[in-house]
């Protein structure tokens, strides 16, 4: 049986997981956390073949946790099932030793698909990400405001458009309808990419690349 611990921090997602791998012939649940840190506390124990890793959780990250995750013995594989699909997020959990990479919202059957493959040791990426990375790979460029920073993925474009409108987190969640979490997210990953230290000096560097002008 390949021994499954599926770590992510919403409970109805984090169940939804754990009753798609039970399941799985030939696969069983041996761990469910909502963190990093009680997850690689309860590996030594749980001794799981294959870890389902969300990026985004509470405290540690999950490119941290993953390459804890890998510097174990025996070392587990790691599925990475996350919302981002950005290129650069895939190369650095791909540089920690993720051997599989699926965002949410893909059907069960792709994840039950890479999960089944990275536990037989290979790398498995759901389709979503494969055209990320074909896209990000064929050298297209972005147009507009959005060629100052063509780091950004089109959705982060969006959320500096609306911050460079003054937006706040709560009213870019309910215009893109998404998850206040996920807006928080992208509102970092931005910051990061923009080599910004506050909110204000990503604001500034926006304007001045055109955002939020129309």
């Amino acid at each position: 049986m390949t021994r499954v611990v599926v770590v992510e921090d919403h409970p109805l997602y984090r169940d939804a997981v754990v009753a798609l791998v039970r399941g799985l012939s030939g696969c069983e649940v041996v761990g469910s956390h909502p963190d990093a840190e009680t997850a690689l506390a309860g590996a030594a124990e749980e001794r799981p073949d294959v870890v389902v890793l969300d990026l985004a959780l509470p405290g540690m990250d999950g490119i941290t946790a993953l390459s804890r995750f890998r510097s174990m013995d025996p070392q587990p594989a790691v599925l990475v099932l996350t919302m981002s699909e950005d290129p650069p997020v895939l190369a650095a959990a791909l540089r920690a030793g993720a051997r599989g990479y699926v965002v949410k919202g893909s059907e069960p059957d792709d994840i039950a698909r890479a999960l089944e493959g990275v536990a037989r040791g290979q790398v498995v990426f759901g389709q979503q990400i494969a055209m990320a990375a074909l896209a990000q790979a064929s050298g297209r460029a972005p147009s507009g405001p959005a060629a100052a920073f063509p780091g950004l993925t089109a959705r982060e474009a969006d959320v500096l458009t609306l911050l460079a409108h003054g937006r706040s987190n709560a009213d870019i969640a309910a215009t893109l309808f998404v998850s206040p979490k996920t807006a928080r997210n992208h509102v970092s990953s931005i910051l990061g990419k923009l080599g910004a230290a506050t909110r204000a000096e990503a604001v500034a560097r926006a304007r001045d690349a055109g955002f939020g002008a129309e």
